[in-house]
């Protein structure tokens, strides 16, 4: 099963579909916070209203333009365009992380102490992961490239993919689930995205 997510028509869709939910959620807090509109639940990160718009804007650049950087026919026929969102994907996934660390240390925290410890590891990991992806490519080495920018993915959106089992949830309460089960639930599926993107990585067939 892993080696089919290796084609690259197949690893686009899977990641769009994986992340739909929280990039539309950072979309719609990307209006929300500008016209003062958020929802009672998020109001506690309003109080740091930049850290969380940038947040919110990052995490909708880097989910859109991660599947499309994996897209071949951009890579070989718009390789300008290709470098340029490149550019923009590496931007926005360091203003994601960094803005996460910000909302980490300034605002009170509802999660359990697992769940903040895991944001902030993954959050310094997808700087340092970055990092090494441009790295990479200024040494021509593209197959690390990619490599690394598919973990920067995984790493940045992993704990999205959660959202397509608590977001149900969410629709039938009114609630976010809370507490310990649900940390719990977050950083196992973060863990789970990380290591398929890994096994991903070691699978990586396409030039």
């Amino acid at each position: 099963m892993i080696r089919a997510f290796t084609r690259p028509i197949r690893l686009v869709l899977a990641l769009a579909v994986c992340t739909f939910i929280p990039v539309m959620m950072a979309a719609v807090r990307v209006v929300q916070i500008p016209l003062g509109a958020v929802p009672e639940d998020s109001l506690r990160l309003a109080s740091v209203p930049v850290a969380f718009f940038l947040h919110a804007l990052a995490g909708v650049l880097f989910g859109i333009l991660g599947p499309l950087q994996f897209v071949r026919a951009l890579r070989r026929q718009f390789g300008t365009l290709h470098r340029v969102s490149g550019r923009v994907f590496v931007l926005a996934g360091l203003v994601l992380a960094l803005s996460g660390l910000a909302l980490l240390l300034q605002v009170e925290s509802m999660a359990t102490g697992l769940l903040d410890a895991a944001r902030g590891v993954f959050g310094l990991a997808l700087i340092a992961v970055l990092v090494l992806g441009v790295a990479a490519a200024r040494a021509q080495s593209m197959l690390r490239h990619r490599a690394w920018m598919i973990r920067a993915y995984v790493i940045g959106m992993g704990s999205g993919t959660v959202a397509l089992v608590l977001f149900p949830v969410y629709l039938v309460t009114g609630e976010p689930p809370t507490g310990l089960a649900s940390d719990v639930a977050v950083v196992a599926t973060w863990l789970l995205t990380i290591a398929v993107g890994e096994s991903v990585v070691r699978r990586l067939a396409f030039p």
